[in-house]
Protein backbone atom coordinates (compact mmCIF):
# COMPACT_ATOMS: atom_id res chain seq x y z
CA UNK A 1 0.00 0.00 0.00
CA UNK A 2 0.96 3.19 -0.86
CA UNK A 3 0.11 6.83 0.19
CA UNK A 4 0.82 10.11 -0.60
CA UNK A 5 0.47 12.86 2.43
CA UNK A 6 0.70 16.47 2.89
CA UNK A 7 2.53 17.23 5.79
CA UNK A 8 4.10 20.36 7.46
CA UNK A 9 7.82 21.30 7.50
CA UNK A 10 8.55 24.34 9.69
CA UNK A 11 5.40 26.44 7.92
CA UNK A 12 6.21 24.94 4.54
CA UNK A 13 4.12 22.26 2.94
CA UNK A 14 6.00 18.90 2.27
CA UNK A 15 4.95 16.37 0.41
CA UNK A 16 5.19 12.77 1.74
CA UNK A 17 5.38 9.79 -0.77
CA UNK A 18 5.06 6.57 1.54
CA UNK A 19 5.63 3.00 0.85
CA UNK A 20 3.59 1.75 4.08
CA UNK A 21 4.82 -2.03 3.62
CA UNK A 22 8.53 -0.90 4.12
CA UNK A 23 8.11 2.49 5.60
CA UNK A 24 10.49 3.58 2.98
CA UNK A 25 9.29 7.68 2.20
CA UNK A 26 10.14 10.24 -0.07
CA UNK A 27 9.55 14.33 1.16
CA UNK A 28 9.49 17.06 -1.23
CA UNK A 29 9.50 20.56 -0.70
CA UNK A 30 7.18 22.13 -3.01
CA UNK A 31 7.84 25.92 -2.53
CA UNK A 32 11.48 24.85 -2.35
CA UNK A 33 12.45 23.87 -6.09
CA UNK A 34 11.13 20.94 -5.62
CA UNK A 35 13.98 19.80 -3.68
CA UNK A 36 14.20 15.95 -2.59
CA UNK A 37 14.48 16.81 1.15
CA UNK A 38 14.13 13.39 2.01
CA UNK A 39 14.86 9.67 0.99
CA UNK A 40 14.43 7.41 4.17
CA UNK A 41 14.73 3.31 4.57
CA UNK A 42 14.12 1.34 7.19
CA UNK A 43 17.49 0.58 8.70
CA UNK A 44 18.02 -1.75 12.25
CA UNK A 45 14.96 -0.48 14.08
CA UNK A 46 14.79 2.90 12.77
CA UNK A 47 14.67 5.61 9.61
CA UNK A 48 18.18 5.72 7.47
CA UNK A 49 17.56 9.28 5.63
CA UNK A 50 19.98 9.31 2.70
CA UNK A 51 19.47 13.04 1.55
CA UNK A 52 21.63 15.84 3.39
CA UNK A 53 18.92 18.15 4.40
CA UNK A 54 18.83 22.28 4.65
CA UNK A 55 17.61 22.92 8.33
CA UNK A 56 14.34 25.12 7.26
CA UNK A 57 12.53 26.98 4.80
CA UNK A 58 14.04 30.27 5.99
CA UNK A 59 17.33 28.31 5.83
CA UNK A 60 16.95 27.68 1.89
CA UNK A 61 15.70 30.75 1.13
CA UNK A 62 19.01 32.39 2.45
CA UNK A 63 21.40 30.19 2.23
CA UNK A 64 20.41 27.84 -0.97
CA UNK A 65 23.47 29.19 -2.92
CA UNK A 66 26.18 29.12 0.43
CA UNK A 67 25.49 25.32 1.17
CA UNK A 68 26.15 24.01 -2.00
CA UNK A 69 22.32 24.07 -3.37
CA UNK A 70 21.41 20.76 -1.57
CA UNK A 71 19.12 18.69 -3.82
CA UNK A 72 18.25 21.39 -6.55
CA UNK A 73 17.15 21.28 -9.43
CA UNK A 74 19.81 22.66 -12.25
CA UNK A 75 17.91 24.25 -15.24
CA UNK A 76 17.78 25.52 -17.49
CA UNK A 77 21.90 25.35 -17.28
CA UNK A 78 23.73 22.91 -15.31
CA UNK A 79 27.09 23.76 -13.40
CA UNK A 80 28.23 27.32 -14.93
CA UNK A 81 28.25 29.99 -17.87
CA UNK A 82 31.76 31.46 -18.31
CA UNK A 83 31.31 35.01 -17.32
CA UNK A 84 27.27 34.30 -17.21
CA UNK A 85 27.40 35.41 -20.99
CA UNK A 86 26.69 32.95 -24.39
CA UNK A 87 25.20 33.35 -27.65
CA UNK A 88 22.10 31.92 -28.42
CA UNK A 89 20.21 32.33 -32.27
CA UNK A 90 20.84 36.44 -33.14
CA UNK A 91 20.80 37.09 -29.73
CA UNK A 92 23.69 37.43 -27.26
CA UNK A 93 23.07 37.27 -23.50
CA UNK A 94 24.36 37.56 -19.65
CA UNK A 95 22.79 35.72 -17.04
CA UNK A 96 23.57 37.34 -13.35
CA UNK A 97 21.32 35.46 -11.17
CA UNK A 98 23.89 33.54 -9.19
CA UNK A 99 27.40 34.51 -9.89
CA UNK A 100 30.46 32.45 -8.44
CA UNK A 101 33.92 33.28 -9.12
CA UNK A 102 32.68 35.28 -11.80
CA UNK A 103 30.86 32.49 -13.88
CA UNK A 104 26.92 31.80 -13.43
CA UNK A 105 25.93 28.30 -11.71
CA UNK A 106 23.45 26.34 -11.48
CA UNK A 107 20.54 27.75 -13.53
CA UNK A 108 17.56 29.88 -12.86
CA UNK A 109 15.21 27.94 -10.95
CA UNK A 110 17.32 26.36 -7.98
CA UNK A 111 14.58 28.10 -5.37
CA UNK A 112 11.65 28.52 -7.54
CA UNK A 113 8.21 28.09 -5.71
CA UNK A 114 6.40 24.98 -7.68
CA UNK A 115 2.80 24.22 -7.31
CA UNK A 116 1.57 20.53 -7.31
CA UNK A 117 -0.42 19.68 -10.63
CA UNK A 118 -1.40 16.00 -9.47
CA UNK A 119 -0.84 13.13 -6.96
CA UNK A 120 -1.44 9.21 -7.08
CA UNK A 121 -1.35 6.25 -4.91
CA UNK A 122 -2.35 2.63 -5.30
CA UNK A 123 -1.05 -1.10 -4.41
CA UNK A 124 2.24 -0.67 -6.49
CA UNK A 125 3.84 3.02 -6.26
CA UNK A 126 2.64 6.96 -5.34
CA UNK A 127 3.79 9.66 -6.84
CA UNK A 128 3.00 13.67 -7.30
CA UNK A 129 4.12 16.29 -10.26
CA UNK A 130 5.08 19.69 -9.24
CA UNK A 131 5.09 22.60 -11.89
CA UNK A 132 7.14 25.98 -12.29
CA UNK A 133 5.92 28.07 -15.14
CA UNK A 134 9.41 30.30 -16.13
CA UNK A 135 8.17 33.32 -18.24
CA UNK A 136 11.63 35.09 -18.78
CA UNK A 137 12.34 36.35 -14.95
CA UNK A 138 15.90 36.91 -15.49
CA UNK A 139 16.87 39.07 -18.65
CA UNK A 140 19.81 36.71 -19.56
CA UNK A 141 17.36 33.76 -20.51
CA UNK A 142 14.18 35.57 -21.70
CA UNK A 143 12.70 32.38 -23.21
CA UNK A 144 9.86 31.08 -21.65
CA UNK A 145 9.39 27.52 -20.11
CA UNK A 146 7.55 24.96 -17.93
CA UNK A 147 9.41 22.67 -15.59
CA UNK A 148 7.18 19.67 -14.77
CA UNK A 149 9.13 17.67 -12.12
CA UNK A 150 7.50 14.55 -10.96
CA UNK A 151 8.60 11.86 -8.22
CA UNK A 152 7.38 8.25 -8.27
CA UNK A 153 8.16 5.72 -5.40
CA UNK A 154 8.46 2.12 -5.88
CA UNK A 155 8.58 -1.17 -4.34
CA UNK A 156 12.34 -1.73 -3.70
CA UNK A 157 13.44 1.24 -2.25
CA UNK A 158 13.05 3.05 -5.34
CA UNK A 159 12.48 6.53 -6.80
CA UNK A 160 12.11 7.74 -10.00
CA UNK A 161 12.82 11.47 -10.86
CA UNK A 162 11.34 12.97 -14.10
CA UNK A 163 11.83 16.47 -15.57
CA UNK A 164 9.47 17.74 -18.39
CA UNK A 165 11.02 20.82 -19.95
CA UNK A 166 8.21 22.18 -22.78
CA UNK A 167 8.82 25.33 -24.84
CA UNK A 168 6.61 28.02 -24.75
CA UNK A 169 7.35 29.79 -27.10
CA UNK A 170 5.26 31.15 -29.78
CA UNK A 171 7.94 31.13 -32.52
CA UNK A 172 11.03 30.72 -30.81
CA UNK A 173 13.78 27.81 -30.12
CA UNK A 174 15.25 27.84 -26.93
CA UNK A 175 18.24 25.96 -25.39
CA UNK A 176 17.75 24.02 -22.58
CA UNK A 177 20.23 21.66 -20.15
CA UNK A 178 19.17 19.75 -17.42
CA UNK A 179 20.12 18.40 -14.22
CA UNK A 180 20.09 17.29 -10.57
CA UNK A 181 22.41 18.62 -6.73
CA UNK A 182 21.40 15.93 -4.38
CA UNK A 183 23.82 15.48 -1.66
CA UNK A 184 24.33 11.38 -0.79
CA UNK A 185 24.78 10.59 3.06
CA UNK A 186 24.68 7.45 5.40
CA UNK A 187 25.47 9.42 8.51
CA UNK A 188 29.08 9.49 8.68
CA UNK A 189 32.48 10.95 6.52
CA UNK A 190 32.50 9.71 3.08
CA UNK A 191 36.37 8.81 3.38
CA UNK A 192 35.43 5.30 3.98
CA UNK A 193 32.62 4.75 1.90
CA UNK A 194 33.38 3.12 -1.14
CA UNK A 195 32.66 4.80 -4.92
CA UNK A 196 31.87 2.87 -8.32
CA UNK A 197 31.90 4.78 -11.28
CA UNK A 198 30.83 3.70 -14.95
CA UNK A 199 32.95 6.13 -16.66
CA UNK A 200 36.49 6.15 -18.90
CA UNK A 201 36.42 9.70 -19.54
CA UNK A 202 36.67 13.00 -17.64
CA UNK A 203 35.82 16.30 -18.95
CA UNK A 204 38.92 18.54 -18.31
CA UNK A 205 38.37 22.17 -16.65
CA UNK A 206 40.71 25.20 -16.17
CA UNK A 207 41.11 26.92 -12.99
CA UNK A 208 37.90 28.80 -13.18
CA UNK A 209 35.55 25.05 -13.90
CA UNK A 210 35.25 25.74 -17.12
CA UNK A 211 35.50 23.03 -19.64
CA UNK A 212 38.56 23.17 -21.65
CA UNK A 213 37.26 21.23 -24.62
CA UNK A 214 39.42 18.28 -23.73
CA UNK A 215 38.33 14.60 -22.26
CA UNK A 216 41.12 12.49 -20.03
CA UNK A 217 41.01 9.15 -19.32
CA UNK A 218 39.56 7.86 -15.97
CA UNK A 219 39.35 4.73 -14.57
CA UNK A 220 39.68 4.66 -11.05
CA UNK A 221 36.34 4.02 -9.66
CA UNK A 222 35.62 0.97 -12.28
CA UNK A 223 35.30 -1.20 -9.49
CA UNK A 224 34.46 0.22 -6.21
CA UNK A 225 37.26 1.12 -4.16
CA UNK A 226 37.31 3.53 -1.09
CA UNK A 227 37.01 7.43 -1.51
CA UNK A 228 39.81 8.35 1.65
CA UNK A 229 40.91 11.84 1.15
CA UNK A 230 39.57 12.71 -2.56
CA UNK A 231 38.49 15.78 -3.64
CA UNK A 232 36.01 15.56 -6.38
CA UNK A 233 34.45 18.67 -8.32
CA UNK A 234 34.60 17.23 -11.89
CA UNK A 235 32.03 15.90 -14.32
CA UNK A 236 32.27 12.75 -15.95
CA UNK A 237 30.84 10.82 -19.22
CA UNK A 238 28.85 8.07 -18.64
CA UNK A 239 29.41 4.96 -20.52
CA UNK A 240 26.41 3.92 -22.70
CA UNK A 241 26.42 0.27 -21.98
CA UNK A 242 25.55 1.12 -18.19
CA UNK A 243 22.91 2.69 -19.02
CA UNK A 244 21.46 0.83 -22.21
CA UNK A 245 21.41 -2.54 -19.70
CA UNK A 246 19.53 -0.22 -16.85
CA UNK A 247 22.60 -0.96 -14.52
CA UNK A 248 23.81 1.48 -12.30
CA UNK A 249 25.94 4.48 -13.40
CA UNK A 250 27.58 5.25 -9.50
CA UNK A 251 27.23 3.42 -6.91
CA UNK A 252 28.01 4.70 -3.04
CA UNK A 253 28.24 2.06 -0.45
CA UNK A 254 29.25 1.83 3.07
CA UNK A 255 30.24 -1.22 3.88
CA UNK A 256 30.19 -1.08 7.57
CA UNK A 257 26.87 -0.10 7.58
CA UNK A 258 25.51 -2.68 4.73
CA UNK A 259 23.69 -0.47 2.36
CA UNK A 260 24.07 1.30 -1.16
CA UNK A 261 22.42 3.89 -3.23
CA UNK A 262 22.81 3.05 -6.74
CA UNK A 263 22.04 5.96 -9.60
CA UNK A 264 20.22 4.25 -12.54
CA UNK A 265 20.37 7.80 -14.91
CA UNK A 266 18.58 7.11 -18.58
CA UNK A 267 20.30 8.37 -22.15
CA UNK A 268 19.41 12.33 -21.67
CA UNK A 269 21.74 12.30 -18.17
CA UNK A 270 24.58 10.99 -20.24
CA UNK A 271 27.57 13.65 -17.81
CA UNK A 272 27.40 12.79 -14.16
CA UNK A 273 29.55 15.44 -12.00
CA UNK A 274 30.83 14.15 -8.27
CA UNK A 275 31.38 16.94 -5.80
CA UNK A 276 32.95 16.55 -1.93
CA UNK A 277 32.08 19.43 0.42
CA UNK A 278 34.49 20.71 2.64
CA UNK A 279 32.63 19.28 5.48
CA UNK A 280 33.00 15.56 4.00
CA UNK A 281 29.98 14.28 5.34
CA UNK A 282 28.33 13.81 1.91
CA UNK A 283 29.02 14.03 -1.65
CA UNK A 284 27.26 15.40 -4.75
CA UNK A 285 26.39 13.33 -7.01
CA UNK A 286 24.99 15.31 -9.87
CA UNK A 287 23.04 13.78 -13.05
CA UNK A 288 23.40 15.95 -16.11
CA UNK A 289 21.97 16.50 -19.65
CA UNK A 290 25.59 18.46 -20.54
CA UNK A 291 28.55 19.45 -19.24
CA UNK A 292 28.98 22.97 -18.10
CA UNK A 293 29.13 26.03 -20.07
CA UNK A 294 27.29 23.86 -22.46
CA UNK A 295 26.07 27.25 -23.81
CA UNK A 296 28.90 27.54 -24.75
CA UNK A 297 30.64 24.67 -26.34
CA UNK A 298 27.57 22.89 -27.01
CA UNK A 299 28.24 19.80 -24.86
CA UNK A 300 24.72 18.26 -24.46
CA UNK A 301 22.60 21.17 -25.17
CA UNK A 302 19.43 20.03 -26.35
CA UNK A 303 17.62 23.02 -28.64
CA UNK A 304 13.65 22.60 -28.39
CA UNK A 305 11.11 23.87 -31.23
CA UNK A 306 8.23 25.80 -30.29
CA UNK A 307 5.57 23.93 -28.18
CA UNK A 308 8.23 20.51 -28.24
CA UNK A 309 9.44 19.59 -24.91
CA UNK A 310 12.19 16.73 -23.13
CA UNK A 311 11.91 14.38 -20.73
CA UNK A 312 15.23 13.51 -18.38
CA UNK A 313 14.86 10.81 -16.13
CA UNK A 314 16.83 9.40 -13.21
CA UNK A 315 16.16 6.82 -10.27
CA UNK A 316 17.70 6.84 -7.13
CA UNK A 317 17.75 3.01 -5.49
CA UNK A 318 18.29 2.22 -2.12
CA UNK A 319 19.56 -1.57 -1.37
CA UNK A 320 20.57 -3.42 2.17
CA UNK A 321 23.36 -5.35 1.39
Amino acid sequence: MFTVSTRQWKGTDMILLSDMSSKTHAEIIPSCGAILHAFSVAYKGGMLNVIEQHDSPDDFKKNVGAKGFKSCKLSPFVCRVKKGQYRFGNGKYTVTKFMLDGNAIHGLIYDAPFTVKYTYADEEHAGVALEYQYRGEEKGYPFHFDCVITYHLKKNNELIISTDIFNKEAEELIPVQDGWHPYFTFGGKIDDLLLELKSSEKIEFDRKMIPTGKKTPFDEYATAKPIGNTFFDDCFVLKAPGRASNQPSCILRDADKKIQVEIRPDKNYPYLQLYTPPHRQSIAIENLSGAPDGFNNAMGVVVLPPDANKIFTTTYKVVLL
